[in-house]
């Protein structure tokens, strides 16, 4: 019969080799569906599609009014993800018995499959919609399924209870690429089937829960997976469940968490990434989900899983090759499975403290690791194109006859059907475009895991490398001659050869070192000899090694931050030059190890972020954790401080920032989590008590005031906070929560919440020490006074030194009409008219208090803090002029940092040019070298000679403008 000449046409451009058999089969469908009206775009895409899928031309064949009944203006259409549940249960309540109920299964999964397959091999719909439809068919047929079986197992032997006397039901859980929602044309369907807790059906014939859902999911499987005249819906794999085949079909939540705590493996961490509840009881799934969570994703960076994925790996890729399997676009080099296990390292890695990257997708997952720099944006672009590549590579090979396979076809009519399906013009065209992703992705592989086979490396600096790597870890390992070992560190420019021998024995011979366990001490053994490497490249090698094998000591037991230094090239470098540098961010590191994941970013670990990015990134990671949970809350806010601030310190020592800019970074950083911190405290306890309420219905409000080098915008490395709270409620009004209290009981409360979210130690150390001391009558007085009261203090009963203190403050973090009666009640305490003589008197004798209790003495030592000519002296006589001349001078109170009041004092004429310039520059220099001995973790003692100059104009200053009978 003749043809629609749409199709003919259609037809004819085929390739010869695929032409007769299409022809073929359209003349047979055209002559049993005369009577079939199909669009035009549906007739013209049928012979390509026909040519790329003999499955799909044997489904149309069988069933002929199929396609008019699937028919849309853009060819075949499909449901929506979310009406495959409702096209399915539709479905199943038609089965009156197993046996029906497999012919209904097996139907629709074949309706389905050919309205995907066709909009596919069509170019209808892209990669994400075509695995997403394919997922949505699977989930809604085992829930159909699974429901239609629990009907008729409930008849019979009754409803399982939970202990409180409600039906529970069976958990289904979809691991790999069903988990995943990447489901391919003829993928298994992995699943592990669970329930929440044992006990007894309420039936005639009751069973344990144990049998009851044991019967329920064999029925279930058996039900998809067996092959009848109209074939299966999914073959099932359930090897993936607690102990393999070995273990039971079902386990209970109690049962499934224990074994995981004392049994899961690597693998098994990697198999859950992608689980996820997709039939049954699917709140209960969520709720087994987030206690497995812990173990899947580790609340540390767990470099460990570098190791056991590449052993994975390893093992897939001699598999591979001895079963011939290079063909494998799956499993073989460069395939979809290396695009998989670059992200899921990352994935495993961070997941614990990055929420985002627990995500299923792959595609969302490389998106993930681009916006977060952990991956180059060239690196994500080719692998994500290479993976839609490989995938619809994949389904089109398993389209052309429903087949589960991942080679690439041998048969020449297979080949040249897979080719068009591409959209290449030859097989040989294809194939040489799968051979060039292939090595793209073995490329990007091999950048991330390093070789899993072995294989030899590139001659020339490498060959040379490993062998002073081989030489450095005889030396480790004490298996060469002392002497010559001290040789070999001399020639690499060590200047205390010896000692640092010494150092490494002593390592290797602890008692620590000696019981670790084979891993450990294998991810030791590697890291050592990069270490004596990499400190030889610093000026003083015996110290950063030093430096480098106390913090090594520190983390031998946990061995995943060993990994993390061994896995990642530059780590060890940057690590060596910060120890060179400070010994500070050296005892930082080893307090929290955490740090040593900034080493991986040169780009992001010299140049720190100001205000704007550290609150965004700040809002990012407190956004990823449940508001009630506090205890992670405070860990994050602390981790987050404690790189923020290495941040500082390395850009400091590389001399990437200025002085003026490390303090301005440091107090930002404080601000930044101190409002954050504020943010938190207030909202868990409005939840508890409710709002703060006046009785005219306005909400009172609560400050945070920061005093002494926070409030003078002058932060340096573990400076603690001088705080100060005030709130502006009354004393006769109550929150408006169910549980009220007083606002004087709710401010106080509040206090003390944000004081132990600062100040108190946890698994992540401390955030910052808190010193309260500057509020109203010190430590005797109101932890949060109302803000009447501070004023009425301020102006009645303040010492001269409180006054003084008050030069330094500075509101930041609260309210804003607070904050601003704060700023014109500090003005008005500044410029009060003052009795210069009994003004400067105060001053002194403060000053010799503060020195006689305060200084460290040492002969030919200057403490540049408290010392005679020191900081202090700065700053209590620019204080003094504060005091004195604000209010003729009202500019002169508005600043709080030293700089800008010692501009303001020369802008005002009240000191001269020469004054301001050398006082500017003395206070600069001795607070650079603070900030040096504080990276050095020393005190600030520093031989007299070395600032001799500054500390002269200082003491000359002081003399004129405080001590001299005709001081100002």
């Amino acid at each position: 019969m003749s043809l629609p000449a749409d199709c003919q046409t259609a037809i004819d451009a085929l390739p010869a080799s695929l032409r007769a058999r299409v022809q073929q089969q359209a003349e047979d469908f055209f002559a049993r569906a005369a009577d079939v009206q199909l669009p035009v775009a549906l007739v013209q895409q049928l012979p390509s599609v026909w040519a790329t899928s003999p499955f799909v031309a044997g489904l149309c064949l069988r069933y002929p009014y199929w396609l008019g009944e699937f028919s849309t203006d853009e060819g075949v259409g499909t449901p929506a993800p979310e009406n495959y549940s409702k096209l399915a249960y539709e479905a199943v309540a038609q089965a009156e018995d197993i046996p029906s109920l497999k012919r209904v299964l097996r139907e629709i999964r074949q309706q389905c499959m050919l309205r995907l397959a066709w909009r596919d091999l069509a170019d209808l719909d892209d990669l994400d919609t075509t695995l997403n439809g394919l997922s949505a068919m699977a989930d809604a047929l085992v829930d159909a399924a699974l429901n239609w079986l629990e009907i008729q197992q409930i008849e019979r032997h009754g409803q399982p209870l939970d202990s409180k006397g409600q039906p529970i039901r069976l958990v289904v859980l979809g691991m790999g690429k069903l988990g995943g929602r990447e489901l391919n044309f003829s993928s298994d369907i992995d699943l592990i089937f669970a329930y929440s807790e044992a006990g007894q059906t309420d039936g005639p014939k009751p069973l344990s829960h144990e049998q009851y859902f044991r019967a329920l999911a064999q029925q279930l499987v058996q039900v998809l997976n067996e092959r009848t005249e109209h074939g299966f819906v999914f073959r099932v794999d359930t090897r993936l469940r607690p102990f393999g085949d070995s273990g039971p079909l079902v386990m209970h939540f109690a049962a499934m968490e224990q074994y995981y705590q004392l049994h899961g493996r690597e693998w098994e961490r990697y198999a859950w990434i992608k689980a996820r509840p997709i039939a049954g009881d699917l709140a209960e799934g969520a709720r087994l989900m987030d206690h497995l969570r812990p173990f899947v994703y580790r609340r540390y960076l767990d470099y460990s899983v570098y190791d056991s994925l590449r052993d994975m790996k390893g093992m897939i890729e001699r598999e591979t090759i001895r079963k011939g399997m290079q063909a494998n676009i799956k499993l073989g080099r460069g395939g979809i499975r290396e695009i998989e296990f670059i992200a899921q390292v990352y994935q495993l890695i961070r997941g614990g403290q990055d929420r985002a990257l627990q995500a299923r997708g792959l595609r969302r997952v490389l998106s993930l690791l681009g916006h977060s720099d952990l991956l180059p944006d060239a690196a994500i672009t080719e692998l994500d194109s290479a993976y839609v590549f490989l995938r619809r590579l994949e389904n089109r090979m398993q389209a052309y006859a429903d087949h589960q396979t991942h080679d690439l076809p041998r048969d020449s009519l297979a080949r040249e059907a897979l080719a068009l399906a591409m959209g290449f013009d030859a097989w040989e065209t294809l194939e040489a475009e799968t051979a060039r992703v292939r090595e793209s992705v073995y490329g990007h592989f091999r950048g991330v895991f390093g070789s899993t086979t072995g294989e030899a490396g590139e001659a020339g600096d490498g060959e040379s490398e490993r062998a002073s790597i081989k030489a450095l870890r005889v030396l480790w390992l004490g298996q060469s001659d002392a002497s010559q070992a001290e040789v070999l560190l001399s020639e690499l420019g060590y200047e205390d050869g010896e000692q640092s021998l010494k150092d490494l024995t002593a390592l290797r011979e602890s008692g620590r070192f000696r019981n670790l366990g084979e891993t450990a001490r294998r991810r030791i053994n590697d890291c050592v000899p990069l270490l004596i490497q990499a400190a030889a490249q610093t000026a003083s090698p015996s110290l950063v090694l030093r430096r480098m094998l106390k913090l090594l000591q520190a983390l031998s037991g946990r061995t995943t931050y060993v990994a993390l230094l061994v896995e990642n090239p530059t780590a060890i470098p940057q690590l060596a030059r910060l120890c060179a540098a400070s010994t500070w961010i050296a005892e930082e590191m080893v307090q929290h190890p955490m740090l040593l994941d900034s080493l991986l970013d040169p780009r992001i670990l010299y140049s720190p972020p100001r205000r704007p990015e550290l609150q965004q990134d700040m809002a990012d990671q407190i956004a990823q954790i449940a508001a009630d949970d506090l205890e992670s809350l405070m860990d994050h806010v602390r981790r987050y401080k404690q790189l923020a601030v290495l941040r500082v310190a390395a850009a400091d020592v590389s001399n990437a920032v200025p002085l003026m800019v490390v303090s301005d970074h440091l107090t930002e950083i404080a601000e930044v989590v101190l409002e954050h911190a504020l943010s938190v405290t207030e909202s868990q306890l409005q939840q508890r008590h409710g709002l703060p309420v006046r009785a005219d219905g306005t909400q009172a409000g609560f400050a945070v005031l920061a005093y002494g080098k926070f409030g003078g915008i002058e932060l340096g490395y573990g400076s603690d906070l001088d705080l100060v709270f005030v709130h502006d409620g009354e004393s006769t009004a109550s929150t408006d929560g169910d549980r009220a209290v007083s606002h004087d009981v709710y401010f106080n409360r509040l206090g003390q919440r944000l004081i132990h979210f600062l100040s108190a130690f946890t698994p992540a150390g401390r955030v910052y020490e808190v010193d309260m001391r500057l509020r109203p009558n010190g430590e005797s007085g109101l932890l949060v006074p109302n803000f009447d009261a501070l004023a009425s203090y301020q102006r009645e009963h303040a010492w001269t030194w409180e006054h003084q203190a008050l030069v330094r403050a500075r509101p930041v973090a609260g309210s804003h009409e607070l904050a601003d009666r704060f700023n014109v009640l500090r003005q008005e305490i500044l410029c009060r008219s003052r009795d210069a003589q009994q003004l400067r008197q105060a001053v002194i004798d403060m000053r010799e208090k503060m020195r006689k209790s305060l200084e460290q003495r040492e002969a030919g030592m200057l403490d540049l803090k408290q010392g005679s000519g020191g900081i202090a002296d700065l700053e209590f006589v620019t204080q003094y002029f504060v005091l004195r001349s604000s209010q003729q001078y009202p500019e002169l109170a508005r600043y709080t940092d030293n700089i800008r009041i010692l501009d303001a004092l020369g802008e005002c004429g009240l000191w001269s040019p020469e004054d301001v310039q050398a006082m500017s520059d003395a206070y600069r220099a001795m607070r650079k070298q603070i900030h040096l001995v504080a990276l050095q973790a020393s005190p600030a003692l520093v031989p007299e000679a070395m600032f001799a100059d500054e500390v002269g104009q200082v003491r000359d200053l002081w003399q004129r403008m405080m001590l001299s009978s005709d001081a100002p």
